[in-house]
């Protein structure tokens, strides 16, 4: 139950809640000017906060002009509303340049330990949310000095800070352990799907099929369904009935997109864009909209079966099947629709779109350097396995059917990350309610080491105040000279 006026629940005997810029020297959201090139790093470095503070982290080495210098100690915080990205700054990363995406906090160097304390604490759900609720801008919400100000803090006696700290390590240690557990088990599905890919594309997911199936029908089939090319000395031998084909000749059309402006007024048909697409998905309902003539909608209209192709950016060789209830709609500039033919099973090269062996292709394909494209040239030119029609529907499904299994394995293991992630905060919780360790009554009050932090701020102001007099003095008797 709360105990006071500010409605903050009861702590143990010994803590006490206090503002979070009170228990440090330095807390700020601002910018220190450095010019000099030097490794820095962005919120974008650090990819997930680590269970432990032993991350490596990414860097970039840039000229400067408006960030902040690390200190070893210092504890760092993503700014932005609905981030998680915090670090403790150890030896290695001591001196380095900071963005100003973080808030920066400084314990004094006397409060041994407590920088870890208040690095647990700032990935804690107490944390975050007065952060989110405090966090203000139109185009990037992000926590201020004026709203860091008002963060309030369970403060407990530094030896039990110690405590907290030893358990919460022990016990996210072997946290992390099932997490990486989990990671590699992501990783081998991965290698699976690829492995799934490749034998399918190699005939041997059908091998069995095709023996009593029977061969002769199958060979049958597949004449003129596209050009054969001579055995390359980089393409594979394939079973009998199969042949070595290009995009192009499996392709009634490739082109490229229409150019217009994307807005939300509904002018003409939805415009299907690179971004749209995600997890080999599409929500129609946030494309998009955009003004065509009829004769051009004629032209770019999307239709069932049609594969789409991302040309150029850091997506380049990315594809989607147009499947499913789908709005009218055109492709936009940067994406090349294939129209497969009626010889050729359009989830089968969809499959062939995500196989190693394409991607190969697309990486020895393209262009550029800054920004590198795969043009329609190129793409009609990529070379794939062609087996018999009616091999290809057993393929499509041989592979469905192990990605689905896969795909429900892949489920169970996100759903236990979530698990995981709030076993964390509870940990967190527990912690910063004081239930995670247990008291000792000979602890000096948290209020006695409050009392010593604000006696070393005091001082630090008083010389913050003499140095800039003594500048000031010195700047005087120069511009006297």
């Amino acid at each position: 139950m709360p105990n006071n006026k500010n409605n903050l629940p009861n702590l143990p005997k010994g803590w006490v809640w206090t503002k979070l810029i009170d228990t440090c020297q330095y807390v700020s959201t601002g910018v220190e000017k450095y010019n000099r090139e030097i490794e820095y790093y962005s919120t974008g470095s650090i990819k997930k906060t680590s269970y432990v503070p032993e991350e490596v982290y990414s860097f970039s080495k840039r000229p400067s002009r408006a960030n902040r210098m690390s200190k070893t100690g210092d504890v760092l915080q993503a700014r932005m509303a609905g981030t998680n990205k915090a670090l403790l700054i150890q030896e290695r990363l001591d001196g380095k340049l900071f963005s100003t995406g973080f808030i920066q906090l400084r314990p004094f160097d006397f409060c041994n330990g407590m920088s870890s304390y208040i690095y647990y604490y700032v990935q804690s759900y107490n944390f975050l949310s007065q952060r989110d609720k405090l966090a203000t801008g139109s185009t990037q919400v992000a926590l201020t000095d004026s709203g860091a100000r008002q963060i309030t803090f369970p403060f407990p006696p530094l030896p039990e800070q110690h405590r907290i700290v030893e358990k919460i390590e022990e016990v996210f240690t072997k946290l992390g352990t099932g997490v990486k557990a989990l990671k590699n088990i992501k990783l081998q599905l991965k290698r699976y799907r690829q492995a799934v890919l490749k034998y399918a594309f190699e005939g041997k997911l059908t091998e069995g099929w095709r023996k009593n199936v029977g061969a002769t029908l199958a060979v049958a089939q597949n004449k003129g369904q596209g050009q054969a090319l001579p055995l390359q000395k980089d393409l594979s031998e394939l079973p009998d009935g199969w042949e070595w084909t290009r995009v192009g000749e499996v392709a009634d059309k490739i082109h490229y997109g229409y150019t217009a402006k994307a807005t939300t007024n509904q002018t003409g048909p939805k415009l299907l864009r690179i971004t749209d697409i995600q997890n080999d998905s599409v929500n129609w309902d946030t494309v998009p909209f955009c003004k065509i003539d009829e004769a051009g909608k004629h032209k770019y209209l999307l239709e069932k079966g049609n594969l789409v192709f991302a040309r150029t950016g850091a997506t380049v060789g990315k594809s989607f099947l147009i499947s499913g209830e789908i709005p009218e709609a055109v492709f936009a500039s940067y994406l090349i629709r294939i129209i497969l033919n009626n010889n050729v099973n359009k989830n089968f090269v969809y499959n062939f779109f995500h196989s190693n062996h394409y991607w190969l292709q697309i990486y020895k394909g393209q262009l550029g350097i800054g920004q590198p494209n795969v043009n329609a040239q190129i793409l009609s030119r990529l070379t794939l396995p062609l087996p018999p029609l009616t091999e290809q529907y057993k393929i499509v499904e041989e592979i469905e059917y192990r990605f689905s299994v896969a795909d429900e394995v892949e489920k169970v293991v996100d759903q236990s990350f979530k698990q995981a992630e709030r076993l964390r905060q509870s940990i967190l919780k527990k912690a910063f309610e004081g239930k995670l360790v247990p008291q000792d009554p000979t602890d000096e009050p948290a209020e006695k080491l409050l009392e010593r932090i604000k006696t070393e701020k005091a001082k630090l102001e008083i010389e913050k105040k003499k140095n800039k007099k003594d500048y000031n003095h010195r700047l005087h008797r120069f511009s006297q000279k």
